[in-house]
């Protein structure tokens, strides 16, 4: 298995933690912001599409699957849902509603499948290219992957633990 091998495998295991939460997003629970938290289930999986959509689109060149398969204009959120999430103010969070499951999960498995796509278009010797010189060290195309991968991976995880939290009485 060489690195490449390695990052598909990590890239289609958020697709697989978000497709177990298909049935599950009930719009009450999707909205719901347990023990008060601004960050609403339906915030975690939209961040995690945008988190990927966005940076994948730095790296790829191509348009965001947010605005290319339509999804700004379903969930309408304006200008903040173009964002990524990093920074909302609690108040900015909180205005992300979706009321739509099936559509949020379908948007992150659009971001997810266009990772994959990616990573299927690379040569190993690209995982090198350094492509943020602002952190010290230089952010490589290899760690930017990991991180994006990453992100996705902790978020799913975070929703559907709250997910998970009204069934345990």
């Amino acid at each position: 298995m060489d690195s490449l091998d390695v990052l598909r495998d990590l890239a289609s295991r958020p697709r697989h933690a978000a497709a177990a939460l298909r049935g599950r997003l009930d719009p009450s629970i999707l909205n719901a912001r347990p023990g008060g938290h601004d960050n609403s289930v339906a915030w975690l999986l939209w961040h995690s599409g945008r988190e990927i959509d966005v940076q994948l689109a730095d790296l790829s060149g191509d348009e965001q699957v947010w605005t290319s398969q339509g999804f700004d204009q379903r969930f309408d959120l304006g200008e903040l849902g173009d964002s990524v999430g990093y920074g909302h103010s609690p108040a900015g969070a909180r205005r992300i509603i979706i009321e739509d499951g099936p559509d949020l999960l379908d948007y992150v498995d659009a971001a997810l499948a266009a990772l994959e796509g990616y990573l299927g278009t690379l040569p190993p010797a690209d995982l090198d290219d350094v492509i943020d010189e602002q952190w010290d060290p230089p952010v490589t195309r290899g760690v930017r992957l990991i991180s994006i991968a990453d992100d996705a991976i902790q978020h799913l995880a975070q929703g559907a633990y709250v997910l998970g939290m009204p069934q345990r009485g």
